[in-house]
C-alpha cells in the first residue's frame, strides 16, 4: 500500500500570489525572517493577504536552521493572535519552524521531539500557506521538518503527515535575487533529495518519475541559476520545479543517509543544511552500492551518464555529482568544508550517535554500523573513495 502525502493545492508559476486573494480568513500569521523583510519579499505576500481582507502579523525572528527556541516563541505570540492561517515565507528555515508553530500552537500538549508519523495530531484549527524563497529544500509540498536544539549542539529530523501545508504557493520570481551560494546551496539539497529518494525504503512507483526528473533538472539548470542568477529566468523557474517534485517525491518515499549524516554533521558544526547534505551524497552513493544498491544504474542510464548498466555500480553518478559541485563552487571534503581533523575526530562518539537517531536513516538501503558511521565521517574529510 502506497500513502502519497501532498498539499491540498499546488499554485506554481508567475503571478502564483494572486490566489492569496481568494483565501477566507480574518488573521494571517506570517512567519518569515529579517532579511526577506528588509528585501520587501514578506510585503509582497502579506499585501494580497490585506486584499483578502485579513490582518496581518508578521514574526520575522526565525533564524537559519531554526532553533526549538525560537519555534516557542512564535508559538506564544500565535496564542495571542488565534489566526487563521499561518503562511510561511522564506526558505527551508522558516517552513520549518511554521510547521513547527502550527503543530505546538494546536497542540500545546506535545514537545517538539514527539512531532512524527507515530502521533495523530488533530490539527485543524488554522492552515497554512507556504511560499519559497529558494529552490532546493521542497518544505512547501512536504509534511517534514528539521529544528535545531541550540543548547546541544543537535539537529532533530521531525515530521507528521497532518503538517503539510494546505497551500503551497511556487513563484519563481520569489528566487529571482538569491545569491549564488544559497543558490548552490539548496539547488544541491533539491538533488540529494531526489537521489536519495530513488533509492529509499519506501520508494514507489509514484515517486520514481519524480526523482528522475527532479535530478535531471538540476543537473541542467543549476550551473546557469548559480552563473546567471536574475538574468536567467527560465533556470529560475526549472529550478523551482525541481526543488517542488523533489520535495514530493522525498516527502513520501523519504530520504537517507546522506541527510543523516548532513544532519549530524551540520548541528555541532553550524553547515548550512544544503551544503551538508550534498557533500556527503557521493560518500553514500558508494557505501549504499558497495553494499548492493544497483539502482543508481538506472538513474545514471536516465540522465545520460555512461551507459548505466548495473555492472557500471554508481561511478557515474557519484562523479556527475562531484562534477557538479566543483561547477557551482561547493566543497567535496570535510576538509575543504574548513573542519579541523583533531575537532572531528573529538567530535565523532556526538556525530555518530546523532546520525544513528536521526528519522532520516530510516529511510537508507543499507543501515549502516557504528564503526561504518565513524569510517564514512573520515573518509569524507579526506575525500577517499568509499570501499567498505
Amino acid at each position: 500500500m502506497w500513502i502519497f502525502t501532498s498539499p491540498s493545492t499546488l499554485v506554481f508559476g508567475e503571478d502564483a500570489l494572486h490566489h492569496l486573494e481568494e483565501l477566507q480568513g480574518e488573521r494571517a500569521f506570517l512567519v518569515t525572517d529579517a532579511n526577506l523583510r528588509r528585501l520587501g519579499l514578506a510585503e509582497r505576500v502579506a499585501e494580497p493577504l490585506r486584499q483578502a481582507q485579513m490582518a496581518v502579523t508578521i514574526f520575522d525572528q526565525v533564524e537559519p536552521e531554526p532553533s526549538i527556541q525560537t519555534v516557542y516563541r512564535g508559538v506564544e505570540r500565535m496564542r495571542e493572535l488565534e489566526p487563521d492561517w499561518i503562511v510561511a515565507v522564506g526558505g527551508g528555515s522558516c517552513m520549518d519552524a511554521a510547521k513547527a508553530m502550527w503543530a505546538l500552537y494546536e497542540r500545546p500538549d506535545l514537545v517538539p521531539e514527539e512531532l512524527s508519523p507515530l502521533y495523530s495530531l488533530g490539527v485543524h484549527r488554522a492552515r497554512m500557506v507556504a511560499v519559497p524563497t529558494t529552490s532546493g529544500t521542497g518544505s512547501e509540498v512536504t509534511w517534514m521538518m528539521v529544528l535545531t536544539d541550540a543548547e546541544n549542539h543537535r539537529k532533530l529530523g521531525l515530521g507528521n503527515r497532518e503538517l503539510v501545508p494546505t497551500v503551497a504557493l511556487v513563484d519563481p520570481e520569489m528566487t529571482r535575487d538569491l545569491p549564488p551560494a544559497i543558490t548552490a546551496d539548496t539547488g544541491l539539497d533539491a538533488l540529494t533529495h531526489a537521489v536519495e529518494a530513488f533509492v529509499a525504503t519506501f520508494r514507489n512507483d509514484l515517486t520514481d518519475p519524480l526523482c528522475l526528473q527532479a535530478a535531471a533538472l538540476v543537473f541542467a539548470y543549476l550551473p546557469r541559476a548559480v552563473e546567471r542568477g536574475a538574468a536567467d529566468m527560465e533556470a529560475r523557474e526549472k529550478m523551482a520545479y525541481a526543488a517542488t517534485i523533489a520535495g514530493l517525491a522525498f516527502g513520501n518515499a523519504w530520504v537517507g543517509l546522506a541527510h543523516a549524516l548532513g544532519h549530524s554533521l551540520g548541528g555541532h558544526f553550524r553547515v548550512p543544511h544544503g551544503r551538508a547534505v550534498a557533500l556527503f551524497l557521493p560518500y553514500v552513493v558508494e557505501f549504499n552500492a558497495q553494499g548492493g544498491v544497483v539502482r543508481y544504474a538506472a538513474m545514471a542510464r536516465h540522465l545520460d551518464l555512461g551507459d548505466g548498466e548495473p555492472g557500471e555500480g554508481a561511478q557515474p553518478l557519484v562523479g556527475a555529482v562531484r562534477e557538479l559541485e566543483r561547477a557551482v563552487g561547493q566543497p567535496t571534503t570535510l576538509q575543504e568544508l574548513g573542519i579541523d581533523r583533531a575537532a572531528l575526530e573529538a567530535a565523532l562518539p556526538t556525530l555518530c550517535e546523532n546520525a544513528l537517531t536521526d528519522n532520516a536513516i530510516l529511510g537508507t538501503p543499507r543501515p549502516p554500523e557504528w564503526e561504518e558511521l565513524e569510517k564514512l565521517f573520515r573518509y569524507a574529510w579526506e575525500g577517499r573513495p568509499v570501499d567498505f
